[in-house]
């Protein structure tokens, strides 16, 4: 497994919107833990380039994340009224907003990139990638990873042939990772899914509001071959975060929440007041709502203004370190040694 090729049981979450960049996952690797570039949001083009940069970066193994995409388009009828309430709002603003789409995110463009100048870990998002999908990539030469947020996802997986499971537990920020976004299932904690998965028999990889060496440890002494860190990487400088979405987890007050005002998606961020003001009324309908809202949060980022934008953090956010990305994985490292 490419996890016994590197030295530390860390692993940068991929981090698709913008926080994701090559010189990040470059730093990850190059101190030892294990990286990821996401290739969410980004075009086939986008994502050969910069997987050449990153290539350029560094010899290291490392991973890319690609979002699977959903079986159908959402009913119209359960987004519309929504979307006419972002319209209104915006409006009233004079801030842009899109159309509602269905599209796959380049899925099967980004697989033949995949397949044809593949990586050592392929995961995946939002979904089972076919069997045929699987087959493909790791007879290129890479693990596929899946992420799960249920044990019957985890099921799924297993059947399916991934190499291994990354865990989301519920305080994870960002988009839950969940097969089906309006699965009744209720969200469950990480330490819960890592005790119902022990027996799972694929190596586990946990996610969801780790920051420190300590909760490395936990995770790890909890059946975990390694923690998937994201949070606790959006404020090294390496990262594309934001300038509002900085200012928000620097200024650490704000409780998170899970919420699909912004996407259309459950996802956990901070709460500011166009998760407060949409929370009640958003549905679920991805990608649809995220091409409606992406307009308007990109002139809001381009403002300077976090008070409309999607602050994705995780539950403990407020631990986040601003250092570099080689420097925060060295005390992540001397904190898991310490065993604090």
């Amino acid at each position: 497994m490419v996890l016994d090729e590197v030295e530390l049981p860390i692993v940068l979450a991929p981090l698709a919107g913008g926080p994701s960049t090559p010189a990040l996952a470059a730093a990850v690797c190059e101190a030892h833990a294990f990286g990821f570039l996401a290739s969410g949001y980004l075009t086939p083009a986008q994502l050969e380039e910069q997987l050449r940069e990153l290539r350029s970066l560094t010899r290291r193994p490392f991973g890319v994340n690609v979002f699977a995409p959903a079986a159908r388009a959402a009913d119209p009828a359960v987004y519309t009224p929504y979307v006419d309430e972002i319209r209104r709002w915006a409006g009233e603003r004079g801030l842009p907003v899109g159309e509602p789409a269905f599209d796959d995110d380049g899925y099967a463009e980004k697989l033949e990139l995949l397949g044809g100048d593949p990586v050592a870990v392929v995961s995946f998002t939002f979904g089972m990638p076919s069997g045929e999908a699987i087959g493909r990539l790791q007879n290129a030469g890479s693990e596929v990873w899946v992420t799960v947020t249920t044990p019957s996802e985890a099921a799924l997986a297993i059947a399916g042939g991934a190499d291994a499971l990354v865990v989301q537990g519920s305080e994870a920020g960002g988009h839950r990772g969940s097969f089906d976004d309006a699965d009744a299932e209720p969200a469950r904690s990480l330490l819960s899914l890592l005790q119902l998965l022990g027996e799972a028999g694929l190596p586990l990889v946990a996610a969801g509001g780790l920051m420190s060496g300590a909760a490395i440890a936990a995770v790890v002494a909890a059946g975990a071959r390694a923690a998937q860190l994201g949070t606790a990487f959006l404020l090294c400088p390496e990262a594309g975060t934001a300038a509002p979405h900085l200012d928000a987890l620097r200024a650490g007050g704000a409780p998170t929440r899970v919420t699909r005002a912004f996407t259309g998606r459950a996802a956990r961020g901070i709460v500011n007041p166009f998760m407060d003001e949409h929370h009640g009324g958003a549905v679920s309908a991805y990608p649809e709502i995220h091409h409606v809202t992406a307009p308007l949060r990109r002139e809001a980022r381009a403002r300077g203004d976090g008070s409309m934008i999607n602050l994705w953090a995780g539950e403990a956010y407020q631990l986040a370190r601003e250092l570099p990305a080689a420097e925060l994985v060295a005390v992540l490292a001397a904190e898991l040694s310490a065993g604090r």
